[in-house]
């Protein structure tokens, strides 16, 4: 159907609320504080102020269908009746819904994995062979009629088939999910019949899958699928979206077929190759050049130049952000501490929607309408690159000095010795991966800090009980290797940017991660450098309280760097580095303050992973330069572990094995360890953890479940280097559900150890 084309857009908008509103009536849900009508009262709220919002903003297309209660591609399974079996006995929709996502005391949850390279996390779809998909378009149609009713202009914004299949997995004996890329086709037909005749005049199709080499025929299935769908008579026009990188030979493809509108990630993926398309004459070109991830003010005066470029390119040229600003929090006007500089060097979700609309209104209306706003542009670009805290000369010595010597330790095996004879640990060793529940008593410390209720010494006062606390549940559970429990920490990565130069830790920036689990990313905007010791004082307290090791906790440098908003005026593998060489200052002050085991998690390494192939392994070389520069300055009895988690490790197994840690825990409990046949291809031989329990569900594994899936690790790793551990940090979970499934990962180490006879590679417990 015709449709005029828009001219100022963005490709979604965050949903977990200003203030996480969504968050808190979803947990109050949950645990039967409130009805389901109480939450989906919130929900529609926090729908209705920000199509509002974006309206007023002055966009001319509002995304709607980006509002979720849990995840995208969740949304998108129950969209195509692909929700699994196992919760199909769940008689309330809502219920089987959040069940799918986060499991029961009796369904497990659906696997959830990295959003591409982002910090996100999507649920993953299980594509069986008896999968039988069906359309179940009422939420979608909904939120169109909700938001017509409230005269906004509608563009609904659907996760595209290719997407879809492509990051879903197949399970039973089914082949590869994009392989039924023809049984969606004609239900993504009948959609779009039935919003063109509910009055929508255009649709967005997301697929982000075509920026990657995910699929070797990715553009032959873009061509297939968009050719089929665009030739439906009767449907609002459709505006593909894709971003995170370049389109490359998928956009030739796309344009040959009969879709109005193509979106290419200006950002992440350049502008040289729209001029080379003829096909695009017929089409809109969204030029996504605000940037959708990163919280740096945009060049305005750049942005119009390059946008001049393409205007010949297409049709018509819309603006939009780069991606859904659900990457960014929700406005700037709530950061009142951040010092002027800084704050004019920024825009947050709210003010990249105005220049999103700026940028629109130079482009039809020329430069001149426009003028004090580029002016302004023009004033905070020339500020940032004259800061003297963008670069400090003596960190950059010390670097350069480093990172071609510093980042060797002797082999494996030889630490290994070394090490047992000074652990003196039992086979099979149990740990956690760090954090403890964080308590009420925890929080309500932490605001009467913020508000001046309590001073410092006070708050550090009862983080030590807290502390104290957490020793002794260790102890009386029997744990091997125990850690303090990080009660002082509000998050792993901004507790070390609040101690580190170079940082800026936001007051209200909260980004959705999964779920309700929403996070502040710090803005790291200059050069990085450490101060003092971080965590020194709290290792060794806990390490007196206990003779038992404690570990000493850190986040590793390519997750501070991945967590981070990171600044954009300088390679990533130099800031990689600064921030590497503040941990292993770290890691030098907590083996001196007498502390054996250093726990540098890095479960951010996979998702930085470029995504396309050619660029993996220079991103790989200096990720894994990052960590070996941060853990090489310990002896070889210190021991070093990471931890990873919540991603595909097939593309980064030989860099998990470059990082050469002495131990490596890895989540393994949703993808049943399958990263152990990964690590086996490639003759991983150091120690390892894979995670036994899922602790992002609330059900608590029984002592035989835990005991099962370590006789499965025991047949892929030999038992001198099997460690015992959840498969991630506890501090979201309840106390009653970690102090239950910690006693029972205690008790099931102990049968596998009693039975250790009857176990392949067991024997003798070599090497202890």
């Amino acid at each position: 159907m015709p449709s005029r084309p828009f001219t100022a857009t963005i490709l979604g908008s965050p949903r977990i609320g200003p203030h996480r509103e969504l968050k808190r009536a979803i947990e109050a849900y949950w645990a039967g504080r409130t009805t389901r009508a109480d939450l989906e009262s919130v929900a529609a709220d926090l729908r209705r102020e920000t199509w509002a919002a974006l309206s007023v903003a002055g966009l001319d297309s509002v995304p709607v269908n980006t509002f979720s209660l849990y995840d995208q591609m969740l949304d998108t399974a129950a969209l195509l009746g692909a929700l699994p079996p196992r919760v199909a006995g769940i008689a309330d929709d809502l219920d089987r819904y959040f069940a799918a996502a986060r499991g029961t005391k009796d369904v497990a949850p659906l696997e959830m994995t990295k959003w591409f390279d982002t910090n996100y996390h999507y649920i993953v779809p299980e594509i069986a062979p008896y999968t039988a998909f069906t359309l179940h378009p009422g939420k979608v149609l909904a939120e169109c009629k909700e938001a017509q009713q409230q005269g906004v202009t509608v563009r609904p914004v659907i996760v595209g088939p290719i997407t879809f299949l492509a990051l879903s997995k197949a399970v039973g004996d089914a082949s590869a999910p994009i392989a039924r890329l023809g049984e969606l086709i004609p239900l993504y037909t009948q959609l779009l019949g039935l919003l063109a005749a509910a009055r929508v005049a255009w649709v967005q199709i997301d697929e982000p899958v075509l920026v990657t080499d995910i699929l070797d025929n990715g553009p032959e299935l873009a061509e297939l699928t968009y050719t089929a769908l665009g030739a439906h008579a009767e449907r609002p026009a459709i505006f593909v979206a894709t971003y995170f990188g370049g389109l490359d030979a998928a956009l030739p493809a796309l344009a040959r077929t009969p879709i109005e509108a193509i979106g290419l990630d200006l950002v992440a993926g350049g502008d040289s190759a729209a001029a080379a398309v003829p096909e695009l004459a017929d089409k809109t070109l969204v030029a996504g050049i605000v940037d959708g991830r990163n919280v740096w003010r945009t060049d305005l005066e750049a942005a119009l130049c390059r946008l001049a470029t393409l205007s010949g390119a297409a049709r018509s040229v819309a603006v939009s952000t780069s991606c859904s600003t659900l990457h960014v929090p929700y406005s700037l006007t709530a950061e009142t501490d951040v010092d002027d500089r800084l704050h004019s060097w920024l825009a947050f979700g709210a003010e990249k929607v105005t220049e999103v609309v700026t940028l629109a209104k130079a482009l039809h209306g020329g430069r001149d309408t426009v003028a004090a706003a580029v002016e302004s542009s023009n004033a905070a670009m020339a500020s940032r690159a004259s800061d003297p805290r963008l670069c400090n000369r003596q960190i950059r010595a010390r670097i350069d000095g480093l990172a071609a010597s510093a980042s060797q330790r002797g082999p494996g095996e030889v630490r290994r010795a070394i090490q047992d004879d000074r652990l003196h640990l039992p086979p099979l060793p149990t740990t956690t991966i760090g954090s403890f529940p964080q308590t009420s008593t925890i929080r309500k410390a932490r605001a009467e800090l913020r508000s001046g209720e309590i001073d410092e010494s006070e708050y550090i006062r009862l983080m030590r009980a807290e502390v104290a606390d957490v020793i002794r549940l260790q102890e009386e559970l029997g744990l091997d290797v125990l850690v303090h429990g990080e009660p002082e920490r509000n998050d792993m990565v901004q507790y070390f940017a609040e101690q580190l130069d170079g940082f800026f830790a936001t007051v209200n920036g909260w980004v959705q991660s999964y779920g309700t689990r929403c996070v502040r990313p710090p803005i790291l905007y200059g050069d990085v450098s450490r101060p003092h010791p971080m965590t020194v004082d709290w290792a060794t307290y806990a390490q007196s309280l206990t003779a038992k090791p404690v570990k000493g906790m850190l986040t590793g440098p390519v997750t501070i760097l991945a967590w981070s908003f990171v600044r954009d005026d300088q390679p990533l593998a130099d800031t990689a580095n600064q921030i590497a060489l503040a941990i292993r200052d770290e890691t030098v002050d907590l083996q001196s303050a007498g502390i054996a085991i250093i726990q540098v998690d890095e479960p951010a390494l996979r998702e930085l992973l470029p995504l396309r192939s050619k660029d993996k392994a220079g991103y790989l070389a200096w990720a894994v330069a990052a960590f070996r520069l941060a853990t090489s300055g310990v002896a070889d009895s210190t021991q070093i572990h990471t931890h990873l988690c919540y991603s595909e490790f097939g593309e980064v197994i030989g860099a998990i094995a470059d990082l050469d840690a002495d131990v490596t825990s890895i989540e393994a409990a949703r993808s049943h360890m399958e990263v152990l046949d990964d690590l086996n291809a490639i003759g991983f031989g150091n120690s390892v953890g894979p995670g036994v329990y899922d602790i992002h569900s609330p059900r608590i594994p029984a002592t035989a479940e835990i005991a099962q899936s370590l006789r499965s690790a025991l047949k892929a790793v030999p038992a001198e280097r099997l460690w015992v551990n959840p498969d991630c940090g506890l501090k979201t979970r309840r106390s009653t559900e970690v102090n239950a499934s910690l006693r029972n990962l205690v008790n099931a180490a102990a049968r596998v150890r009693a039975g250790a006879e009857e176990v392949p590679g067991a024997c003798g417990w070599p090497g202890r």
